[in-house]
């Protein structure tokens, strides 16, 4: 399957130096694993890269246009600019979705727009065009179209639930937080995660999701439910 690229990099005004770069970072292993002749890789590296460099450039960010804001504040806001689900609503703005390479399964089981997946290609993205261009392209991509929706109340209603647990837990002197994946459930094209949160060893929440983000982000929310913080739906 080929894939032409100019329209996003036409889309974005940004041209990739080394291609290759580019197409990896769209690149799902699935595809790889129905591929091995063509010498592939996958975005597995450049995601791990990628979610690195997108925390440096939100917070450098955060740090220099609000002076004002306490430690604290800019960590909730980095939380949910970072955090899956305002991942995939950026890759959805962007038509990521149009350009991923996918293996026949992941295909046919709707993983072209499953989330988890979604958001993982961004930070690929990031972590590909670090490499092609530097930090200061970065910068640019994300001041134009993430960085500049802050200003327009985009992030107010993002929800981190590990942040608000962690902030609880250290404000009443609980105890330590620990995240433990108790169980993956189906094939790795359609994966279920299924996470716990402990607070001193006890169990306070447990969490289903499609990535490890997620189930951890549901688990922290039934926490906060068991704490009173939140309101059961």
């Amino acid at each position: 399957m080929a894939i032409d690229f100019k329209p996003l990099q036409e889309n974005i005004n940004i041209h990739f130096h080394d291609s290759y770069f580019l197409k990896q970072a769209f690149t799902h292993s699935s595809y790889v694993n129905e591929h091995r002749r063509k010498n592939l890789e996958d975005n597995e590296r450049l995601e791990f890269l990628g979610d690195a460099v997108l925390e440096l450039a939100v917070s450098d960010y955060l740090f220099k246009h609000f002076p004002d804001m306490k430690e604290g504040e800019m960590t909730k806001l980095r939380a949910a600019i970072v955090c899956e689900s305002s991942l995939v609503k950026f890759a959805e703005a962007l038509s990521f979705s149009d350009y991923i390479l996918l293996g026949k399964g992941e295909e046919n089981t709707g993983g072209r727009y499953r989330p988890a997946l979604l958001a993982d290609v961004f930070e690929s993205f990031i972590g590909a065009l670090y490499l092609d261009q530097g930090i200061e392209q970065v910068q640019s991509f994300l001041d134009k179209h993430i960085l500049s929706k802050i200003d327009h109340g985009f992030f107010s209603q993002m929800k981190d639930y590990k942040s608000q647990l962690q902030e609880y837990v250290q404000q009443d002197n609980i105890g330590e937080i620990e995240y433990k994946i108790a169980d993956e459930i189906g094939p790795a094209h359609d994966r279920e995660f299924h996470s716990e949160v402990r607070i001193e060893g006890k169990i306070y929440g447990l969490g289903i999701g499609r990535s490890k983000k997620e189930s951890e982000q549901e688990a922290a929310k039934k926490a906060l439910i068991k704490f009173g913080v939140l309101k059961a739906e």
